[in-house]
């Protein structure tokens, strides 16, 4: 519902509010509108979601995927200090994640309630069954691997290197195969939602999610694994910064003024601080290949980076259902542009 039109002045049309004619041309003087549902209301009901908890899932979700990817490229390259951290970062990252989760839903048993049907039109049914593959075999990867730092000695270190060696390979390859789907599907399952700013964005989204992503993987990897072993790591994190950036661009710029709550208010100082942090760590990696305290404080600085991201988008989203504009204007937008087709 739009604010009502000044009544005309005297000597003014009716119906077409006071007018000038200066430079041969007419110039209204209306207000522009202001955009209001009943009662001060917004239009469509905002997400009940908390925080950290849903940036903190969509964070260490993110992390948690693409480190798995990280861990299967390291340890076909023969890397195993750098293979060792990125499967524990996906092992910690999904069980974080996790936990957010559930603690979000309220009670545990609302996620296995969550597993009794699989829905591909939901992507909630569907991240549900991808946590629940995609856990139990970033686990596997990782306990396999610190199985090899047992001493080798007795029948039960004999015993559990042959199962590591055994269970090990299979359970990173489907966590890697899994990774890539862990970092993106929330990003699909925000932009399901009738939250303006997320549904608008659902082409470019789940390409700033794998950004994202991608630089924190390579992020934790600079600051935890063996200097000498970090050049995957550097170059993930690199494309990854790229990706981020040029994808949140292209966003910005396809929403038009939809995108305002991305780069306005809260939001908008949250994700600018996040892109300055992404573009710098991101130099970081490229250029402190010789110093450890470089790569650490550039894999410090990508993963703020990519926490900042992901509270700066819930964020945005939040603004864009508390707003009514944003959900009227694409409306109008929509139905006027039916009108006019033939």
């Amino acid at each position: 519902m739009t604010a009502p039109a000044q009544a005309p002045a005297p000597g003014d049309r009716p119906g077409r509010g006071r007018y000038s004619r200066r430079n041969r041309g007419e110039r209204f003087m209306v207000p522009k509108a202001e955009f209001q549902s009943y009662y001060g209301r917004p239009i469509i009901k905002e997400p009940v979601w908390e925080v950290p908890d849903v940036p903190g899932y969509l964070f260490f979700g993110g992390l948690a995927g693409a480190s798995s990817v990280l861990a299967a490229g390291a340890q076909l390259t023969g890397r195993p200090g750098l293979t060792r951290v990125a499967k524990l970062a996906g092992l910690g990252g999904i069980s974080v994640s996790t936990v957010f989760l559930i603690h979000d839903l309220g009670r545990p048993a609302r996620f296995h309630h969550m597993l009794r049907v699989f829905k591909l039109s939901s992507p909630m049914s569907v991240g549900s069954w991808i946590l629940s593959a995609y856990g139990p075999m970033a686990g596997a990867a990782a306990v396999a691997d610190l199985a090899k730092l047992l001493p080798p000695t007795g029948p039960a270190a004999t015993l559990t290197a042959r199962a590591a060696a055994v269970a090990g390979p299979p359970a990173t390859a489907v966590a890697a195969l899994l990774g890539p789907a862990v970092a993106t599907y929330t990003a699909v399952l925000i932009c399901d939602t009738a939250v303006p700013g997320w549904h608008a964005a659902h082409r470019e989204m789940p390409y700033v999610f794998v950004g994202s992503a991608a630089s924190a993987a390579g992020g934790f990897a600079l600051l935890t694994a063996p200097r000498a072993e970090q050049g995957p790591a550097r170059r993930l994190a690199v494309l990854g910064s790229v990706a981020e950036l040029a994808a949140r661009q292209l966003l910005e710029r396809r929403l038009g003024d939809l995108a305002e709550p991305y780069h306005q208010g809260k939001s908008g100082r949250l994700l600018k601080t996040a892109e300055i942090l992404t573009a710098a760590g991101a130099a970081g990696a490229a250029l402190t290949r010789r110093t450890r305290i470089g790569s650490a404080l550039s894999g410090l600085t990508l993963l703020a980076a990519s926490a900042l991201t992901r509270y700066g988008i819930f964020e945005a989203g939040m603004a864009s259902a508390r707003d009514p504009k944003y959900t009227v204007v694409p409306q109008r937008e929509r139905q006027q542009a039916r009108t006019r087709l033939p």
